[in-house]
């Protein structure tokens, strides 16, 4: 039989560093209040979780990448509201912040969780921030624990 490895969801003693995008920060901080809540729900000690504001989801990846590499995070989660407007703009900054964040977990082997809503309007929006589609905050919390625990279990094994 294959040796099988499995994350848990035991959050104690991890260290996890949030990235929060200010720019459409009526979504963005309900998903930030969520994944806080539900990391602690799991074990992640208040004082283990660092918060830093970034102006938009743009700058998400440059100071994501910075604790990454600081080697001091289990996990780094990405947090941001990209909603459709009139412009590009949107497919810009969505492709952009989604590219630079998965490329900073293959750089620094550092599990760097995209919780970056990408919506056609508020409503939707808001809906995946604790309306009907839940908050997509605990989903990036739950992510941020069980993969931290599976390299962990790699890199043990």
């Amino acid at each position: 039989m294959p040796k099988e490895l499995k994350g848990n969801m035991n959050g104690q003693g991890l260290h996890v560093g949030i990235v929060v995008a200010r720019f459409n920060e009526i979504i963005t901080k309900k998903l930030l209040d969520s994944a806080v809540e539900t990391l602690i729900r799991h074990g992640v000690r208040d004082e283990d979780i660092t918060v830093c504001w970034v102006p938009g989801s743009f700058e998400l990846p440059v100071v994501a990448k910075t604790l990454a590499k600081t080697g001091r995070y289990n996990a780094v989660i990405c947090l941001g509201a990209v909603i459709r407007g009139e412009t590009s703009h949107y497919d810009m900054v969505a492709s952009q912040s989604a590219s630079g964040i998965n490329s900073i977990g293959l750089e620094t082997g550092v599990p760097t969780i995209f919780g970056v809503l990408t919506t056609e309007n508020m409503e939707q929006a808001l809906n995946r921030a604790g309306g009907k589609a839940g908050n997509m905050g605990a989903n990036t919390a739950l992510a941020a624990i069980e993969t931290a625990r599976i390299i962990e279990a790699a890199t043990t094994a």
